[in-house]
């Protein structure tokens, strides 16, 4: 019993622990993420407590941090700013109307729920999950460059001179903490994360180095500040917007694309967590929460968003793995924002930036260039195809082409599989001996092992290592058929699977009369005399 106490009390002790450094990584992401959808920073930061806590409450995969996020912040601009055109007097219309997307968003994902969907993740090859892996690092690698630039009468440009040296100095000496505190065995109770970013602030804060921190970040983007109040329902969406036909002909092809989106970015870090972990979650619990969350997140003026790959790296590298991590996480972030939104406005940009310098480096998968040479070229391609268009267009985009490319070189490579045997009985009968699976990819292969024209009489199909997979086999199978009979020859087939019947029977009755239903499987055998059996059963060789 003292023993599990202690387990549970140094869980406790790790989840609180990386869920305060989550929520201090949190804060730039999120207004950074609102900054590129186009609306108040708040609106972002509301979205990242609200998903963050339901999310870790309700959702499938403990451990797991949800937000506001890049991928979804990209297809949310277009929307904000063609809702906004919309308006003649109202400058957020646009905001409302993403509320309303959110709240739809949120509708889809709770039915692909309810109607399973979810477990689709699991045909997701592992060549797509090391390109969406890479690819995603490489974008937070990316987006991080940012931090590095500075405002100049509206204008981005590169830091030079001090800033620029301040800057690589404190992002190289928080890795450098964060890769040399695991060696020592006395600093485990915290994570290296936490003290990185306490040790750099101090070092900014106390020498009064003229760096960009949190604050100067929001007001260079046009926020005022990190303050705010508890969110509340923004009731005005449903006031200032029509809920008409029209309206939803406008919020629906943006809440699908987000829905999409937003679960496959949640379910495949999801299954990468799992592989981190070594358990396993929810995937169809996780759609629900997710949905749930942005219906409440859409209702209260936030944004939206789905599971954050680098926060939830962050939450597991610091210990964090119970529910606990990310309710600490999101109240923080709460509590950031409506008592200690000065304090944190002094956190140097540069302290954040090392640590998620350090979860590109965590999350890359470094061992895909050290399998090149010994997976097929295939996988080689799906690879860096997935990992290319996760950085240039966005990840919905990468994962769905990486899965049918997927799918088609294993159709094609199916496709070349199926063979056929030929040998002739004493009576004469023709037989084909079918191998390989029987599907759209096959059937060109298949009906060219035939000789209609040629062949005798009496012919027999054995599919006793074949399989029919689909429609386009059936139509094979009875265009075969109808070519036999077309030339006054008899057909039989034989050994078909029970299912493999089932199908047949119900696509024409002309099966009923050729399909042959015996039991001499040649695979197996069964005993006609019963005294083949009468010796005691230490007397058989098997």
């Amino acid at each position: 019993m003292t023993e599990f106490i202690t387990k549970r009390v140094k869980n406790v002790r790790n989840d609180v622990l990386s869920g305060i450094t989550v929520a201090l990584a949190l804060v730039p992401e999120a207004v950074a993420f609102a900054f590129v959808a186009g609306v108040d920073p708040l609106v972002g930061l509301y979205a990242a407590f609200m998903i963050g806590l339901i999310t870790s409450i309700f959702g499938g995969r403990p451990g797991m941090i949800s937000g506001a996020t890049g991928a979804l912040a990209v297809v949310m601009v277009s929307l904000v700013a063609e809702g906004n055109a919309m308006g003649n007097t109202d400058e957020n219309l646009g905001l409302y109307y993403l509320f309303l997307t959110v709240m739809l968003m949120g509708i889809i994902q709770v039915l692909a729920g309810v109607f399973k969907l979810g477990k689709f993740v699991r045909l997701i090859p592992h060549s797509v999950m090391m390109g969406f892996v890479n690819g995603l690092a490489i974008v937070i690698f990316l987006s991080q460059l940012g931090m590095f630039t500075k405002t100049v009468n509206g204008e981005k440009t590169w830091l030079e001179g001090n800033s620029l040296w301040y800057m690589i100095g404190l992002v190289g000496l928080t890795m450098l903490i964060m890769w040399g505190l695991p060696k020592l065995k006395a600093t485990k109770k915290l994570p290296e994360a936490l003290i990185a970013i306490l040790v750099v602030s101090s070092i900014v804060i106390f020498s009064n180095l003229d760096v960009a921190t949190v604050g100067s970040f929001i007001r260079d983007g046009g926020g005022t500040g990190l303050e705010g109040g508890f969110p509340v329902p923004v009731l005005e969406t449903f006031s200032n917007i029509p809920i008409n036909l029209e309206t939803l002909k406008f919020i629906f092809p943006y809440a699908l694309i987000l829905a999409a989106i937003g679960l496959i970015e949640s379910l495949m870090t999801l299954n990468l967590i799992d592989d981190l972990t070594e358990t396993r979650g929810n995937t169809n619990r996780e759609c629900m929460a997710q949905g749930g969350a942005n219906i409440i997140t859409g209702l209260f003026g936030g944004m939206g968003g789905c599971a954050m790959i680098g926060q939830s790296i962050i939450n597991i590298k610091s210990g964090g793995r119970g529910r606990l991590s990310g309710i600490t996480a999101a109240v923080f972030l709460l509590m950031f924002i409506l008592f200690a939104s000065s304090l944190i406005e002094q956190v140097p940009i540069a302290a954040l930036v090392g640590v998620m310098f350090m979860v590109v480096i965590g999350t890359f998968a470094w061992s895909s260039f050290r399998i090149m040479n010994k997976i097929p070229k295939t996988d080689v391609f799906v690879l860096i195809l997935v990992s290319s268009l996760t950085v240039i267009f966005d990840l919905a985009i990468a994962v769905v082409s990486g899965v049918i490319v997927s799918a088609l070189v294993f159709a094609w490579e199916n496709a070349k599989r199926i063979r056929a045997r030929k040998r002739f009985r004493e009576d004469g009968t023709k037989i084909y001996e079918i191998w390989g699976p029987l599907f759209f990819g096959s059937i060109s292969a298949f009906n060219s092992k035939f000789d209609v024209k040629n062949d005798p009489e009496n012919v027999e199909i054995d599919f006793v290592e074949a399989r029919i997979s689909d429609h386009s086999a059936i139509e094979a199978i009875f265009a075969l058929v109808e070519k036999y009979h077309a030339v006054g020859k008899n057909i039989t087939l034989k050994h078909l699977s029970e299912d493999c019947k089932v199908l047949l029977y119900k696509a024409s009755p002309i099966f009923t009369d050729i399909i042959v239903e015996d039991i001499d499987d040649p695979r197996y055998h069964l005993a006609a005399n019963p005294e083949d059996f009468s010796k005691p059963l230490g007397e058989y060789k098997f």
